[in-house]
């Protein structure tokens, strides 16, 4: 097989990992995050539906991030190396934030609850306030990476363009976008695990967070246009538009879904969203893995390697996919509610 069949194969299997973790792992950071601002008469009921549907596979998603990061390194160590130099704080805040909230989602079980049924101790506010920053460092590393604040010389000596550049409003905003759309994703996903009074307040967080969502999307494309102005045309390209057209299409049918009380196609339409928008980036970022001086094939560890990976992963997901359907068919084949 040529080598730059073998480096998009990699990249490909990499970007399919992601996609599972945003899908999977984004809803869990949003249940964390409807969590910490959990309000009203049922605001016990509204953390109990959370930890409900989070706790047999909050741990389980997770896997995909392992799975991405171990492609990355593996297959692409030239790149991985200046990204983990680079970007170092952001990364390093974000995986404190992953142990913190797994950790407190595990402590605050055995904290005695209030008197109401309510969780709002010290661990409850841990984890939900770990599920707010760590999806916001991730869209940030995201934003900086699409704007080109990397940079690597021809000796492999990594710089910031400027400073500590996840502070710029681009990456700000990228941040703003990756919270909403995790909280967005999670209230869609917990209007098909409940039922009557906790299912409309569901659906009206999933109404308040897709339409920041919406709100946020236009004002990073203005950023982008500004800032990130390669990676705009790129993502208005021919190899990219349609794709992220079908993307814009899943989220606009998710939102109408939710308010025709549509819930399991909304959730189906969410995920699709999801899915499209970062195969569209994909495309958007090909042939770079840090624009604009990493290309795949540059980071790209040898031939050897990556076929070696890639003739494994058969045989690895012979073990993992009927574990975690197992997992999910257990406690999820069967819903709390149906529409």
């Amino acid at each position: 097989m040529p080598y730059e069949t073998l480096i998009d194969l990699a990249a490909a299997v990499a970007l399919l990992g992601l996609m599972a973790y945003a899908v999977l792992g984004g809803a869990d950071f949003g249940g964390g995050i409807w969590d910490l601002f959990a309000s009203g008469p049922r605001h016990a009921g509204q953390r109990a539906a959370i930890a409900h549907a989070m706790g047999p596979v909050w741990e389980a998603n997770h896997v995909w991030l392992i799975f991405v990061i171990v492609v990355l390194f593996t297959c692409f160590p030239n790149g991985y190396a200046p990204l983990g130099i680079a970007l170092f704080v952001p990364f390093h805040l974000a995986l404190i934030g992953i142990v913190l909230r797994g950790a407190a989602f595990v402590f605050r079980a055995y904290e005695t609850q209030g008197p109401d049924g309510s969780s709002g101790s010290r661990w409850g506010h841990v984890f939900g306030i770990a599920s707010v920053v760590t999806p916001m460092l991730l869209g940030v590393v995201f934003g900086v990476v699409t704007e080109g604040g990397v940079r690597i010389d021809e000796a492999g000596t990594v710089t910031l363009r400027s400073g500590p550049h996840w502070l710029t409003p681009y990456a700000a905003g990228c941040g703003m976008l990756a919270l909403s759309s995790c909280a967005y994703l999670a209230a869609v996903y917990l209007t098909v695990e409940t039922t009557g009074e906790l299912r409309e307040d569901f659906r009206a967080r999933a109404i308040v967070a897709g339409t920041s969502t919406a709100a946020l999307a236009i004002g990073v494309l203005a950023l982008a246009w500004s800032e990130a102005n390669w990676f705009f045309r790129q993502m208005i390209s021919l190899q990219a538009m349609p794709v992220v057209v079908a993307g814009l299409a899943c989220f606009a049918g998710s939102a109408w879904a939710v308010f025709g009380r549509r819930y399991r196609a909304s959730r189906y339409l969410a995920a699709g969203e999801i899915i499209f928008l970062l195969l569209g980036w994909g495309l958007a970022q090909r042939p770079y893995l840090v624009y604009p001086d990493m290309t795949l094939q540059r980071a790209a560890a040898p031939a050897p390697t990556i076929a070696f990976l890639l003739g494994s992963l058969p045989v690895g997901l012979m073990v993992l996919l009927p574990s975690l359907w197992l997992l999910f068919q257990v406690f999820k084949a069967t819903p709390r509610a149906s529409d």
